[in-house]
């Protein structure tokens, strides 16, 4: 369930976010206006960043902030010099500004899956760009383009052959190939309707398992391996839009917490012949197949991951025969299995990487294998290369040359991210960026050179190409908002759980209280397993204008949240929302006692997403909150989908108790407090359906209660016009409720 954690997400987009610290005498006034608007305060970054393969250039499209123009450039790894690639005219019509895509769902599927504009040839010589489903080789040496496809039908994920001698593609959920001269497309699967996936994502793979393309090539060039989704049994949901004098209906394939999955089986086809051998690696037809690729020639591997996600089996398929053979099972009885991309084949050819949560923590681990004879038995552990009490969020890229593996982590402070380093023989570790903040690196394929990009409270968005242990040269700088809007950091707090456990939070308080009044808070919650709100980054300006207001905002990271070791996340197993709210509560009060200036009768609570369906859950199961504004919330669980809901909650056959504990709908009744609900009609990730059972909840509970619907709108409610109505509706809400 990637919902948004704050309101503030499609503002974080690329490399363009918000920052503040303090300042006495801001230049440009600070507005609902201003944020929204085209590259918001601190201007619009590069986007679609990618690594040529061979390492000696960083790419990325840098536009203008209304996206009328853009331009192609590269950073040189070595010597930081920058040049364009393609001119603003030719980008203009390879690589068309997603923000002038009008399908409000093709759009928010295009940023928020970051689907890219264009791939690198294996020979650091060629891009392909995907305009609007026609693919487009360009040649850098000419600087001429050459249209690849034409077809009436849209062609998507193209790739590059491991040789560059042809392109794959997806075209009506089926996959083709054609050599890079053009000639002879080949159809290699042809199954028809709807139902049918052949390397193509539906909805809740792309959503919930972060899932980004559904097929690889081999090393050879002379296979692909590619999942086959039969979607025949999964339910529809229908999106209405009612603005035209006939209304149209997208039936979208969702399955709802209980409902049938996609069933998957792998497919290994033949580049040249179309020949098909399909993989038996399960009987279980609710299991899912979340990630997949190659050993090596000849050799597949696959993770299986079963439907109550507590166990996952890692296989290797001989690809000729089509055997099969379990070379490694990790589970996770008392939480759950996070899928990850941490799974790296070594070039040595009989090593892998391997994350888990194992011993209380995420960390890397080390296996080996039989070079010749990969089946032949199970995967060795050779050593636990991370341990300490904190978490890696990931393997970024691997020197093999060196033995050296890179990966993100929140080492020493939950609240920071930053890039580390590790010796395959578990020595030597290291951390690569020091500033106090969030800092992500993005390696070359060797791993010699990352991008790092970097944010804090105090500090304006960078992006450098940096040598692993050497020099870094600039790559872009946000406009210095914090200087020219007067932003602020807020203050970094800790509290304790019922338990003892800490609980990080944040507070922002009015800059010009005054020394004998009670301040008016606002509580800003997300509270779920998808995202934490206390990190120092830059922090959300809706706050700072709130807070001119006279009102102070907090938020708090409850047990659940991620970012911490297993113990914490896994307490809200098979429950949403009474643990997350005691935690809530109980720093609540906490803070109250800290801060005597404000007023415990003049509380408010708003979220987005599971922010809105913790502020429900909030307001009728407690009488702490005078106001609370819930967006886009999903009011009973089984309306949500099955992947995220039953990793947390388990399946409904077995826990219909703790489903029906954590419906809001059924406590319309016991509602506290003045409530604004707004939700987007178009929202294909937290239906309409969900606010539409709350407000027939409440008209029977005969509560009052205000709400804003946003006709076609998405899960994001994005676009200038839209969320300025929206923040504008907020500010009212709060502004009337709690003065």
């Amino acid at each position: 369930m990637k919902l948004l954690k704050l309101a503030f997400a499609t503002v974080f987009v690329c490399l363009a976010p918000v920052l503040w610290a303090q300042s006495s005498s801001p230049a440009k006034p600070l507005t609902i206006e201003a944020i929204f608007a085209p590259g918001g305060l601190g201007g619009r970054g590069p986007e679609n960043v990618e690594w040529s393969p061979d390492g000696t250039k960083l790419s990325f499209v840098q536009r203008d902030d209304e996206g009328e123009h853009g331009e192609l450039w590269y950073v040189d790894a070595a010597t930081g010099e920058k040049k364009v690639l393609l001119s603003a005219a030719k980008l203009a019509s390879l690589a068309p500004d997603y923000d002038k895509v009008k399908n409000e769902r093709e759009k928010e599927r295009l940023t928020r899956y970051h689907v890219a504009a264009y791939l690198w040839a294996p020979d650091s010589k060629h891009l392909i760009f995907d305009s609007q489903g026609q693919l487009w080789i360009f040649d850098l040496a000419t600087g001429t383009a050459t249209q690849f496809t034409s077809a009436s039908d849209p062609s998507g994920d193209p790739k590059f052959s491991t040789d560059g001698g042809s392109v794959s593609y997806i075209r009506k959920h089926n996959l083709y190939v054609r050599p890079v001269s053009g000639k002879d497309e080949r159809q290699l699967t042809k199954d028809s309707g709807d139902n049918l996936f052949n390397g193509d994502i539906d909805w809740v793979y792309a959503e919930e398992l972060d899932v980004r393309s559904n097929y690889f090539w081999s090393p050879d060039s002379k296979q692909l391996v590619f999942l086959h989704m039969d979607e025949t049994k999964v339910p529809t949901y229908p999106i209405a839009n009612l603005i035209p004098t006939h209304p149209t209906v997208d039936n979208e394939k969702y399955p709802k917490v209980g409902d049938s999955n996609p069933v998957v089986k792998l497919g290994i086809a033949d580049a040249d012949k179309g020949k098909i051998r399909w993989i038996s690696l399960t009987n279980d037809e609710e299991a899912y197949i979340p990630r997949f690729g190659w050993v090596r020639e000849g050799v597949v591997w696959a993770e299986v991951l079963n439907r109550n996600q507590d166990k996952l089996d890692l296989y290797f398929v001989d690809a000729k025969s089509g055997k099969s053979a379990k070379v490694l099972s990790e589970t996770s009885p008392e939480a759950w299995i996070n899928v990850n991309n941490d799974f790296k084949i070594l070039k040595s050819g009989d090593r892998f990487l391997w994350s888990s949560w194992r011993d209380g923590h995420t960390h890397l681990y080390l296996y080996s294998f039989d070079k010749q004879n990969p089946l032949g038995a199970e995967a060795k552990m050779e050593r636990q290369l991370t341990q300490g009490d904190f978490e890696v969020l990931g393997v970024e890229g691997v020197d093999e040359a060196t033995g050296t593996v890179f990966f993100s982590s929140n080492k020493d402070d939950p609240r920071q991210r930053h890039v580390f380093s590790i010796k395959v023989d578990g020595s030597d570790l290291r951390q690569l960026t020091n500033d106090e903040g969030l800092s992500f690196g993005k390696f070359s394929d060797d791993g010699k050179h990352y991008e790092k990009t970097f944010m804090s409270p105090t500090a304006a968005l960078r992006s450098e190409v940096c040598a692993v242990g050497g020099a870094c040269f600039p790559v872009w700088k946000a406009r210095n908002e914090i200087a020219e809007y007067g932003l602020r950091a807020p203050k970094f707090l800790e509290f304790k759980a019922e338990d003892g456990t800490t609980l990080y939070g944040r507070l922002l308080l009015p800059p010009n209280a005054p020394a004998n009044g009670k301040i008016p808070l606002i509580v800003n919650i997300y509270g779920g397993p998808a995202a934490q709100m206390v990190l120092k980054e830059p922090t959300n300006p809706f706050d700072e204008i709130l807070a001119r207001q006279g009102f102070a905002i907090f938020a708090v990271d409850n047990r659940g949240t991620p970012g911490r070791e297993r113990k914490f996340q896994a307490t809200i197993r098979h429950e949403f929302g009474a643990i997350e709210l005691k935690d809530q509560l109980s720093a609540l009060d906490q803070l109250l006692a800290e801060y005597p200036q404000l007023d415990k009768d003049r509380v408010a609570i708003w979220g987005w997403s599971n922010g809105g369906s913790m502020t429900l859950y909030a307001m009728t199961h407690s009488e702490r909150f005078r106001a609370g504004v819930a967006v886009a919330p999903v009011t009973d669980q089984i309306n949500y989908d099955t992947i995220y809901t039953e990793r947390y909650m388990g399946q409904l056959k077995d826990d219909p108790k703790g489903y029906a504990e954590s419906d809001v709908t059924a406590s319309a009744a016991n509602l506290h407090g003045a409530l604004l609900m707004a939700h987007g009609t178009g929202d294909d990730n937290v239906h309409f359906q969900n606010s539409m059972q709350m407000i027939d909840a409440l008209i029977k509970a005969r509560k009052q209660f205000r709400l804003m619907i946003y006709p076609n709108k998405t899960h994001s409610i994005s676009g200038p016009d839209a969320r300025t109505h929206l923040f504008h509706m907020i500010e009212d809400h709060f502004e009337r409720e709690l003065k």
